[in-house]
């Protein structure tokens, strides 16, 4: 039997239509399908434009219904199509119009979708909207129902309405943010000229057990739920620096409302490049947090603890294993059972004798320009926001300094991150003599080859698995970084497997 769950609520003006739109745009994804249906007048046009307008960022968008043109497509943070099937007499009449089958990969809002029923896909979301004049002239009432896979969605955008309510934001103004390569999706709430962050985290589902007996997620401890981050936060925050302060949470829902850092970023200009006096502050940053021992265990509510997991060789080997499996058939090379045995024989042996015998401490993890706001209104470190550190866990303090110093997404000139590179180590040194400046750059060097090696297979099933072809220009500058560190003596026997077996990425 399909699954089916449905639920009421009243809408007493187009503002809250806005919400109700902005609140289920944050939930869906590529490929889902939302039917309006309701009379002539109940607001079906008017919800769709609010939903474009959200995802679009602006609220001036011009959106005409598209009841002549009988179909609109927008290239929006989703790709989306807006039907009016108002003038549709028969379902066949779809295949012309370019909506059956439903483009895929695009989310479809379709108006009057009781004019072609059997052209419906079966997972989808369906609002019914109606007069409610008794509650003024503009007051709609919304029945809302998600069938098949589509009915977890309503029951998550139920309980977001719920949660908003409860923590005193269900009339506030939603405001669309960028998301990253995760599950997690954001929205910027704006209420008496204050602003928050809602974010949605919904718990990661299962993959395929395939990494002896674990998914890829739980093999490279990836967060499972929204509760490291509150940890996390909390003990960054109580050693002064300058994470999110929790207001609201569900931790069992997965959705946070968290203060909000505002905009300003350590780079700038087109394309962008890195602010000097800021990436000092945050090398500055990350020689501070490392100085001292930090605790293995964190409080999280309670008498509710959270063990932050240890990133051993054992997922490093794994993160490292998406380059044959990703890239390199992207490249046309298919690597024998013994090449791989090879590779995989030669990183464990490097990392057992480097990385796992190494003092360890949080590694943050995604340690990079789009995850560090400039907070300049404060003083030394604390101007450094942190905002992703949700999947930190035990380990080498190199990895998050190459985080940083070979930023994925925007070059870092090698003059500027030999610079840091050295602040770092000067800063170390004069917190304690016996700091081994040398032995860290070899570490460095080693986690930088792990990191990149790992990022080029990453993006390669950014794309391929995941329909997001973007994350492949930022191919050739990781190439340039593993590069880099691959010239290091310590790795000169990876570097000539490198060259003999992995070919450069296209530019």
């Amino acid at each position: 039997m399909t699954a089916r769950t449905t639920f009421s609520l009243a809408l007493p003006n187009e503002a809250a239509t806005a919400q109700l739109m902005a609140d289920l745009a944050l939930l869906i994804g590529p490929g889902d399908a939302i039917t309006l249906s309701g009379d002539l007048g109940a607001g079906k046009t008017a919800a769709a434009r609010a939903m474009i307008r959200y995802l679009a960022g602006d609220d001036e968008l011009e959106v005409p219904s598209p009841t002549f043109t009988l179909a609109q497509s927008y290239e929006l943070a989703l790709p989306l199509v807006h039907a009016d099937l108002y003038r549709i007499n028969d379902a066949s009449e779809l295949e012309e119009i370019g909506l059956s089958p439903l483009p895929e990969g695009t989310v479809a809002l379709i108006e009057w979708p009781e004019r072609a029923p059997e052209a419906l896909p079966a997972d989808r979301i369906d609002i019914a909207l109606s007069h409610r004049p008794a509650l003024g002239s503009t007051a709609r009432a919304a029945e809302i129902t998600g069938y098949g896979k589509a009915a977890a969605v309503v029951e998550r955008l139920k309980a977001l309405r719920q949660f908003l309510d409860e923590a005193g934001f269900g009339e506030s103004k939603r405001l669309r943010m960028p998301g990253d390569a995760s599950i997690r999706s954001y929205a910027r709430l704006v209420r008496d000229a204050g602003s928050f962050i809602l974010m949605n985290s919904p718990k990661r589902p299962d993959g395929p057990a395939v990494y002896d007996g674990k998914s890829y997620s739980a093999a490279v401890h990836l967060a499972e739920d929204v509760k490291p981050f509150v940890a996390i936060a909390n003990g960054l925050r109580a050693r002064k620096l300058s994470a999110p302060a929790i207001r609201y949470a569900d931790l069992d829902a997965g959705f946070l409302i968290t203060e909000d850092f505002g905009t300003g970023s350590v780079i700038e200009g087109d394309p962008p490049q890195p602010i000097a006096d800021r990436y000092e502050a945050a090398t500055d940053m990350l020689a501070e947090l490392h100085r001292e021992a930090l605790p293995e265990t964190l409080p999280l509510a309670p008498q509710i603890t959270y063990s932050i997991p240890v990133f051993d060789t054992d997922a490093m080997l794994v993160e490292i294993g998406l380059m044959p499996e990703w890239y390199l058939p992207d490249r046309g090379v298919e690597l024998s059972t013994e090449q791989r045995s090879q590779f995989a024989a030669m990183w464990r042996e490097l990392l057992d004798s480097k990385a796992a015998s190494t003092a360890r401490t949080w590694v943050l993890r995604d340690f990079h320009s789009p995850n560090i706001i400039w907070l300049g209104d404060r003083d030394g470190i604390a101007r450094i926001g942190i905002i992703d550190f949700q999947d930190a866990v035990l380990g080498p303090a190199a990895y998050d300094l190459v985080s940083l110093l070979q930023d994925a997404r925007i070059d870092i000139p090698e003059q500027l991150e030999l610079a840091l590179l050295t602040r770092y180590t000067k800063a170390r040194r004069e917190a304690d003599e016996s700091f081994d400046a040398a032995g860290f750059a070899e570490l460095y060097a080693i986690m930088s080859a792990q990191r990149n090696t790992r990022l080029l297979g990453t993006f390669a099933r950014l794309n391929r698995r995941d329909g997001k072809p973007q994350y492949l220009k930022h191919q050739p500058r990781i190439w340039t970084y593993l590069s880099r560190s691959l010239a290091h003596p310590a790795l000169a026997g990876f570097r000539e497997w490198y060259e003999a077996n992995v070919p450069p990425p296209v530019p």
